[in-house]
């Protein structure tokens, strides 16, 4: 496509790279002239790439919607709508309140200006301030707990020692054994609840080189039936970030797919950036998205609203600690963990700020 005559002005285009709306801007025969980094976000596609296609290779829509756009262009008419979902993809449709704001300047060609405002994201929002606000009320109860806890274990294990001292049998020495032993047990799974104290320790990380190494520290442990592929935005820069507590968060996820696939499947490690992102009620210019996929049964549902509670987990074996203690570590750096799950398909999204040192 020959490049448009149609400029934006930078500051026209300025103003627009920094709304959170996602904004098209398109000609008379619906060819991409323009889109804004919100716009890159929704449609998964750069600016570049997009500049090469008409509207209906980014998205899918019924010739209705076609019309309505013909329209809008040839009548000069504004049209806007409501909660309705436009696709994305053959399985992919989001909800949205969207603007055709047909533009007419003196020489030049009509132009269309689409502006969609996804209502999944008010949702997401929403929901994401109820799990931060969730989360650090469980984790101040369940440390309050374990407070309570760890006090008396200290004496019931210096008491049981003292008992052991004086007794002559070692069959009755084996029961104290077990008492110490079981009092010792349990200050380590109160130490895992309380979790780590100390402030992270951040330097510059490359998150892929974390992801590698957890890839290839699990690629030894588990069964020849499942791989661990990868898919990486080589573009993304560095995070500031402590790059022990991200391996521990990234071992903790990928651990818990490997136990779900029960020695068959597939894992996936990929990596995005996303502009003008809100994690919780504050907005970033600059997020990355680190996801953790995998082709499993899938969570149950029961189970996936509370899944980083202390304590919540769906394997017999397991303690419930790994995922609440991997939410922990991540808020501690501005970021959120979520997971969509069903079956054949559950996804962990990381999300982390990308953000100068001094921020």
């Amino acid at each position: 496509m020959p490049e448009t005559k149609h400029k934006l002005s930078v500051n026209h285009r300025s103003i627009l790279d920094n709304m959170s709306t996602a904004v098209i801007l398109l000609d008379a025969h619906l060819n991409i002239q323009y889109l804004n980094p919100a716009a890159e976000n929704l449609f998964h596609i750069s600016y570049h790439r997009a500049q090469e296609l008409t509207l209906d290779k980014i998205m899918f829509f019924e010739s209705s919607f076609s019309e309505r756009l013909q329209q809008a262009i040839d009548h000069l008419q504004p049209f806007a709508e409501h909660a309705t979902k436009i696709n994305l993809g053959p399985n992919h449709s989001i909800t949205v309140d969207y603007m055709l704001s047909p533009l007419q300047l003196s020489d030049q060609d009509t132009q269309l200006l689409f502006e969609i405002s996804p209502m999944d994201r008010h949702l997401r929002i929403a929901r994401e301030e109820k799990l931060l606000s969730e989360q650090q009320a469980t984790r101040n109860l369940v440390r309050g707990m374990a407070h309570e806890i760890k006090n008396p274990l200290g004496g019931l294990r210096g008491a049981a020692q003292l008992l052991e001292r004086e007794l002559e049998s070692d069959n009755l020495k084996d029961y104290t054994r077990i008492i110490i032993g079981e009092a010792d047990r349990l200050q380590t799974l109160v130490d895992r609840i309380l979790g780590p104290n100390n402030l992270p320790h951040k330097t510059d990380v490359n998150i892929h080189q974390v992801l590698e190494h957890v890839r290839h520290l699990v690629n030894a442990e588990v069964a020849e039936n499942i791989s661990l592929k990868f898919d990486y935005d080589p573009s993304l820069p560095e995070i500031y970030a402590d790059p022990d507590l991200l391996i521990q968060v990234v071992l903790n996820i990928t651990r818990n797919a490997v136990a779900a696939l029960n020695g068959q499947g597939e894992i996936l490690f990929r990596t995005r950036p996303q502009r003008h992102f809100t994690i919780g009620h504050v907005h970033h210019k600059l997020v990355l998205q680190t996801e953790i996929i995998d082709n499993g049964p899938g969570i149950p549902e029961e189970l996936l609203d509370h899944i980083f509670y202390p304590m919540v987990t769906g394997r017999a074996d397991g303690t419930g600690l790994g995922l609440s203690i991997a939410q922990s570590l991540i808020n501690q750096h501005g970021g959120l963990i979520e997971v969509n799950s069903r079956p054949g398909r559950t996804v962990f999204t990381i999300y982390l700020p990308l953000e100068p040192k001094d921020a």
